[in-house]
């Protein structure tokens, strides 16, 4: 393994339904397809997103229509959750020595609300992703 190499979670599953994983500089063909799908997949939960505010704003609806949109939209999620897991934990980690870095006065009471990945995984966003 190269030392700019890096680990990306990609948009799929097995067959049997586990995590794929690519190791890689994210140059190469199935980083490009992976990319390719992530994009897809975002523009789906976003066409979805408009076709269930319309539908719901119709209130016109059967059962049938509802859990038929609620499946789509579980599974359109999961594939956003994917997507977001992959791109944060290929973000860089900021180093603690920084000018923002926390300097020891305040103590830890667990995950901070920019705490990503569960607890003591040690992946953050910065304050500007929020924004």
């Amino acid at each position: 393994m190269h030392p700019t190499d890096t680990t990306r979670l990609l948009p799929w599953s097995s067959p049997d339904g586990k995590p794929c994983f690519l190791v890689g500089n994210g140059t190469g063909y199935v980083s490009r397809l992976a990319d390719e799908m992530e994009e897809a997949q975002l523009d789906s939960a976003a066409e979805l997103g408009k076709e269930a505010h319309r539908i719901l704003a119709g209130r016109a609806w059967t059962p049938g229509e509802i859990h038929l949109l609620a499946l789509e939209l579980a599974a359109s999620l999961a594939n956003v959750r994917r997507v977001a897991e992959s791109r944060g934990a290929r973000l860089p980690v900021p180093d603690d020595d920084g000018p923002e870095a926390d300097d020891g006065s305040e103590a830890d009471d667990g995950p901070s609300d920019q705490d990503i990945g569960g607890e003591g995984s040690g992946l953050r966003l910065p304050a500007e992703a929020f924004g």
